[in-house]
């Protein structure tokens, strides 16, 4: 019944290979707590005991995933008429906490766009420079970066085309700097077809080697803060949102299905204006 589900995940949902990893553990792990494989034989109270068995032990946001798992799984176990009654229906999740998003202030971010023209690592730095500018210029996930191929983008019309969650696709504007640095990049890399970014062994890169890249080069250029290519991401709309855009358009550009996913920023930009009315105001 696993596998059914994780197949409909996947082809009627279009789910993540991520996602659907997580789910598919989520459930395992949670079967093997109550030790049967019938999903018709769990209760309520099943769950609750399992639930407090993590609790403590996970983050909020880990639990809630896992209920999330096991909630979906039953609403598609009720819906092809597996069960009668969902055990998981009525069950209470812990509140999540509300973080803000983690930024580079612009001098942060300049800092590190430049950071890759001073190394001594060519052709690497050419590719580099590439990847920090497209990540930081567009808002791209990690993930939508190493899925660009050749195909991707047309820079003389200046535009790029990603997949997102949920294998939507959206169109985002490629100009300025990004596009300067991904011409330079393509003079090196050459025309042929294939994935747009490529390892030393010419193979597609992953997301960890691009979070190990974002990693050292904020190390070198001497950023303190934690910075990931998802940092880079939230500067994009902390910066945007900062220069006077309006919310329905940083939404189109992240590719967030909800305009409450994107209200988040307002929350980060008003902060930041709070610290510099601290640091500023001489009645502060």
């Amino acid at each position: 019944m696993i596998d059914q589900f994780i197949s409909h995940l996947q082809h009627e949902k279009n789910y993540s290979k991520h996602t659907q990893s997580s789910y598919r553990m989520d459930l395992e792990q949670f079967f093997k707590f109550i030790k049967t494989d019938d999903p018709k034989s769990v209760s309520p109270l099943q769950l609750r005991s399992y639930l407090s068995s993590v609790f403590g032990k996970l983050q909020p946001s880990s639990i809630v995933r896992k209920m999330a798992s096991i909630r979906t799984f039953y609403r598609y176990l009720l819906k092809n008429g597996v069960i009668e009654k969902s055990p998981a229906e009525n069950l209470s999740l812990p509140k999540i906490p509300k973080k803000l998003p983690r930024f580079l202030i612009q001098d942060e971010a300049m800092a590190l766009m430049d950071s890759e023209k001073k190394s001594k690592k060519p052709p690497l730095n050419i590719r580099n420079q590439a990847i920090l500018e497209i990540l930081y210029g567009t808002g791209l996930r990690v993930s939508e970066l190493i899925s660009l191929n050749m195909d991707s983008f047309d820079i003389s019309d200046g535009w790029i085309k990603v997949r997102g969650k949920g294998n939507k696709e959206r169109v985002l504007p490629l100009a300025g700097k990004a596009a300067e640095a991904l011409s330079v990049y393509l003079k090196q890399r050459g025309l042929e077809k294939g994935a747009l970014f490529l390892n030393e062994d010419k193979k597609r890169l992953t997301v960890r080697s691009v979070q190990r890249l974002v990693k050292s080069e904020s190390a070198r250029c001497g950023i303190l803060k934690r910075t990931t290519p998802h940092t880079l991401r939230h500067s994009f709309a902390t910066h945007l949102l900062e220069e006077g855009a309006d919310l329905r358009g940083i939404q189109e550009l992240m590719g967030h299905s909800s305009l409450s996913t994107t209200q988040k920023y307002t929350q980060v930009s008003l902060q930041h204006l709070m610290e510099i009315y601290d640091k500023s105001h001489p009645k502060a």
